[in-house]
């Protein structure tokens, strides 16, 4: 190690970070803390220093771990079990790992390289699984940048495909959803009750080495042509449990009697409204605002939110308390709702209906008028709610357009409300959280489940208002838990990672903007940078950028804050008939406040980060199922626009292409930079952007671009798009910064630009 710069530890030296880098990249699958530990002659002594060291590397993303191995983000170990799934464009067998964590993107694609010679391994059959020694070839395509030869064959395990059914003279194929595998035959006996059109599971049948694979029918899950089957796609391939057993369906209608055991306030006087969106069928919060009479608080309020008091009805370790833990949180399809728990609960016991004595959990928060919070309490209450409301129609009140409803209630219960609004929007103004300005489209769709159009709803002060008080009803849950000292699971927010930061960095300086190089980054830090570009062309870009390089929010017992709320503190509290982690709180409060028997279970502190992590992870299965189902009913919905013409903007750029969001619909679609312009295209990730080799030809993120609709596959939710717009004149590509050269793409292919 002569020559290289060392970190001093006491009176040992610890390797540099460049150093660690360097030996974490040169021994590929074979790096572990004891191995860098001997390799640098670190003590044992020094030893917990080196394992920080390596921590903050993989926090930045750096580098990741897999088991007790360290490597770079994205690589394979050496020797890894594949799955055989298919064959590329060229007949050679392509397979991906077989414990691929989906949270690090799509799956590499591998080619399977065949041995020759008389010791060589049988080749392997689609879906089959084999051991494999793995080999990085990076002058291959950014598709196939993996091949492998494999050490040997394993057991085999039925591979499960949800695909389309079509008929054929002698049994039919199966069109798989997800494109990269390849179709399947069904012979005659295999095809169960599938007809043509049908949405089926199969498990794929053992293929010899050549010919399509077999696959034998398992489940008929729907017809395509009928109402909501698009997001039965995606609740069967994430598997989100949909049905509700027999015997949880039996204790959510016995669990009326449940509730009348607990001793509770009556609140049914305080004239508390729910305000909700006006197709919703729950309605889990309502909300109440008054001047504080209180002299010493002059300008002050006082707030009160009640929510449903779903613990009362689902106690822990019922078949309905597994049943929601599985489920973890509701699923909200533009067509369907997959609830967490059943409609009896949902919709009914523990719904706020106007004019019906309901049970809930209430905090009242008082306020000055700066918007800082003084006090707050909680309260186990029986409830009336004085009217059921929904957004526009309470703004349209505020805004001088009341009607039989809100006409009644405006002096004394709307504008009350509103003026508490004003009064937390100072104080949410004093603490600065992060101010993303991200228009959320919304579909429309018409009787048969289909798309009718694609709006972008307003977003009004009482979306805020109600944001707002559920906000500072999270948080005086988490203050009253800490201060009880109680089990609870925390809502948390990380800061970006400093790799997210530099590349964040390295994009805005792009755009002439500069991100300062060190420091603690604070929401407000961001918002200055969201304000400058607010009217410019760049602002939804920048908005897109910033969101793109903050982390995900999680749940957790052990608290680190919420970044982007700019909070110490934060638990959902709010809605617990949609997110087990808020009926994990109610139930500690219940306990810290001594409001009866039906709190927290014994031992559930030991369970906490394991249930944390178990409803993290289903809510980003509920996100993925979401957001793939829009998908497919837009590509639905674009199907009939194929040839047609269209303005977007380039809403991501790779290696591989771009990424073209519309501008009318929000519709994502591809352009592949093989069909892009008649240069070679190189991906400049700091300006994230393809320049042309010779023309210095540019597609940059957040351009505008205007695009023709080539394909549109419905059951993958795929759009494929030719560009027709000129890229912006640049520099010609070939060389970065230093003057290093760049690696040679194949050449861009394309036809007759139109």
């Amino acid at each position: 190690m002569a020559g290289r710069s060392r970190r001093k530890h006491g009176t040992a030296e610890l390797p540099s970070r460049e150093e660690l880098l360097a030996f974490i990249a040169e021994n590929p699958g074979r790096a572990g803390k004891r191995e860098i530990a001997r390799a640098f002659g670190v003590a044992a002594g020094d030893r917990p220093a080196l394992r920080r060291m390596i921590a903050d590397l993989v926090d930045e993303g750096v580098i990741e771990k897999s088991g007790k191995r360290l490597g770079r983000p994205g690589l394979l170990p050496p020797v890894t079990v594949l799955e055989v799934t298919g064959r590329d464009e060229d007949g050679e067998l392509v397979a991906r790992p077989a414990n691929w964590d989906n949270e690090r993107g799509g799956a590499p694609v591998i080619v399977i390289a065949l041995e020759r010679g008389k010791r060589r391994v049988p080749a392997p059959g689609i879906g089959d699984r084999v051991l494999a020694r793995i080999t990085e070839t990076p002058e291959t395509s950014v598709d196939e940048r993996y091949s492998a030869r494999v050490i040997k064959r394993l057991a085999r395990r039925p591979v499960t495909v949800l695909g389309v059914f079509r008929e054929a003279p002698e049994g039919g194929r199966i069109e798989p959803v997800d494109r990269k595998q390849a179709p399947l035959t069904v012979a005659a006996g295999d095809t169960g009750a599938a007809r043509e059109g049908d949405l089926v599971e199969a498990e794929t049948l053992k293929s010899g080495r050549f010919g399509p694979a077999k696959a034998h029918i398992v489940e008929r899950i729907g017809n395509l042509s009928s109402e909501r089957a698009v997001s039965m796609i995606a609740i069967h391939q994430h598997g989100i449990p949909h049905v509700f057993p027999d015997d949880v369906l039996a204790e959510a209608e016995a669990a009326a009697d449940l509730a009348d055991t607990v001793a509770r306030e009556d609140w049914r006087d305080l004239p508390l409204v729910t305000i909700d969106p006006p197709d919703a069928k729950d309605h889990d919060d309502a909300v109440h605002a008054a001047a504080d009479d209180d002299p010493k608080n002059a300008g002050g309020i006082v707030v009160t939110v009640a929510i449903a008091d779903v613990a009362a009805f689902v106690r822990p370790g019922s078949a309905l308390d597994r049943e929601a833990l599985k489920r973890a949180n509701s699923v909200y399809f533009p067509d369907r709702v997959v609830p967490m728990l059943p409609e009896r609960i949902s919709n009914d016991l523990c719904s706020l209906k106007a004019g019906e004595d309901r049970f809930a959990l209430a905090v009242r928060m008082v306020f000055d008028k700066s918007g800082h919070k003084r006090r707050h309490g909680f309260h186990r209450i029986v409830m009336r709610s004085h009217a059921r409301l929904a957004y526009g129609q309470a703004q349209a009140a505020i805004d001088g357009r009341p009607d039989e409803v809100t006409g009644p209630i405006l002096d004394h219960v709307l504008r009350p409300l509103w003026n508490a609004y004003a009064v937390l929007t100072r104080g949410r103004d004093a603490r600065e959280p992060l101010d993303l300005n991200l228009p959320e489209r919304k579909l429309v769709l018409k009787p048969d489940g289909t798309v009718d159009r694609v709006i972008v709803p307003p977003r009004l002060d009482a979306h805020r208002l109600i944001e707002e008080f559920m906000i500072q009803a999270n948080v005086a849950a988490a203050e009253s838990l800490e201060e009880k000292r109680s089990p609870l699971v925390y809502r948390i927010h990380d800061a970006p990672s400093l790799a997210k930061l530099e590349a964040l960095r390295d994009f805005l300086s792009t755009i002439g903007i500069k991100l300062p190089k060190s420091g603690t980054f604070r929401p407000a830090d961001f918002n200055r940078i969201l304000a400058r570009v607010a009217e410019t062309e760049h602002g939804a870009l920048v908005n897109e950028v910033v969101l793109r390089s903050q982390a995900q929010a999680e749940y957790s017992p052990a608290n680190i804050g919420h970044f982007g709320l700019n909070l110490r503190r934060y638990a959902h509290f709010t809605s617990p008939i949609r997110r087990y982690a808020d009926l994990i709180v109610h139930r500690a409060l219940i306990s810290a406040f001594r409001f009866g028997r039906d709190g927290l279970p014994r031992g559930i502190d030991d369970r906490l980060e394991t249930i944390a992590g178990e409803i993290s992870t289903a809510e980003r299965r509920a996100m993925a199922a979401e957001r793939d189902t829009v998908d497919r009913l837009i590509a639905h919905f674009m199907a009939e626009h194929v040839g047609d013409g269209f303005t977007g903007r380039i809403a991501g750029v790779t290696r591989a292409g771009l990424f073209i969001r519309l501008d009318d619909t929000g519709a994502d679609g591809f352009v592949p930079i093989a069909t892009l312009g008649e240069d070679y295209f190189f991906f400049e990730e700091a300006a994230q952007a393809l320049v042309g080799e010779v023309s210095g030809e540019t597609y940059r993120l957040g351009d505008t671009v205007d695009v023709r609709l080539v394909e549109a596959a419905p059951v993958a939710g795929a759009l494929r798009f030719e560009m027709l717009s000129e890229g912006r004149p640049g520099a010609p590509a070939g060389r970065d910064k230093r003057g290093k050269g760049i690696k040679r793409r194949l050449p861009a292919r394309r036809g007759r630009r139109r």
